[in-house]
């Protein structure tokens, strides 16, 4: 990976402005897509940097989002960002801040994948992913899902992991077409969660595929292991049991600080939530774990290394 001379301000995270890569062939054999990695993270130095490692080379900009992070992670951020010269780092107080990154490339011939501390991208089929992006194969969609793992373990080299294959468990966000949109705005908790879309004609909320479908975790060039059951910050103690840390939404904490605690109190007490019913409900139980318990190779995961 190119090193970078000086680290980039938070200002100059945006990217309409940047060029599109040159990335060889002939001219016409493919359209130019960009694609922009969008990152949120709060207390993820255990998978964080590998998970930023197995997309660099896939995304042409990577946005990542300290959410007020107090283990390693923003030192692990600040390492990488001298390595990568295209990864930039924010921090923020409001989850929602993260969305506002990438709200101006809504129209353009732009790509945003989701990328999560807590998921490792397969970077051994990523290039094969993108020409499918720059062939136009998915050009009909809204959204791609991964095929994915949802990782109940991992045992020490690294080299099998158990869990629950996505389908039939809960999805991932995946990647999104903002050239099917002409605006995603309003956004109240995260990136890439809610909001207001407009969608151009022909698209909408439920044009998308999920290639766990078809062709499944075996064959899918786009397939992510999701470390969501495992241990996931120096600061976390071990869950005996094994449902995992909460999510953002779970926790309703979108905002740091006090008052951020405070707001999440008083959501918890409206029951303004249906589907998350607070930090210990189990949601993660229940919708991640589905479906039979396999095992997989998880080598193709952990084969991205930092650079000497």
């Amino acid at each position: 990976m190119p090193a970078r001379q000086q680290q980039h301000s938070t200002d100059e995270a945006g990217v309409r402005e940047h060029p599109l890569p040159d990335r060889g062939g002939q001219p016409g054999d493919r359209k130019p897509v960009r694609i922009v990695g969008l990152s949120l993270v709060r207390n993820e130095d255990r998978f964080v940097r590998q998970a930023l490692l197995n997309v660099a080379d896939f995304c042409d900009r990577l946005l990542v989002v300290d959410h007020l992070s107090t283990d390693g992670t923003p030192a692990v951020l600040r390492e990488l960002s001298l390595e990568l010269d295209h990864l930039h780092v924010a921090r923020i107080s409001h989850s929602a801040e993260s969305h506002t990154l990438v709200e101006n490339l809504a129209g353009s011939e732009t790509w945003i994948l989701s990328v999560d501390g807590d998921e490792l991208y397969d970077p051994t089929r990523l290039g094969t992913f993108r020409r499918s992006l720059e062939d136009g194969e998915f050009d009909d969609v809204f959204r791609i899902r991964p095929a994915g793992l949802h990782c109940t373990s991992l045992d020490d080299p690294r080299r099998r992991a158990s869990g629950y294959l996505s389908p039939p468990g809960r999805p991932l966000l995946g990647i999104f077409n903002f050239g099917a949109i002409d605006s995603w705005s309003n956004v109240r908790s995260q990136r890439l969660h809610g909001g207001d879309v407009v969608f151009r004609r022909g698209f909408d909320w439920d044009s998308w595929r999920h290639l766990g479908d078809d062709p499944g975790w075996d064959g899918s060039p786009f397939r992510v292991l999701h470390v969501c059951f495992l241990t996931r910050s120096s600061r976390e103690r071990a869950r005996a049991s094994g449902e995992g840390r909460p999510n953002l939404s779970e926790t309703w904490r979108y905002r740091g600080g006090t008052s951020g605690l405070l707001e999440a109190w008083a959501r918890r007490l409206a029951g303004r939530s249906t589907e998350h019913r607070g930090p210990h409900s189990g949601w993660k139980a229940e919708r991640y774990r589905r479906g039979e318990h396999v095992s997989v190779d998880a080598s193709p995961f952990f084969s991205q290394r930092a650079p000497e």
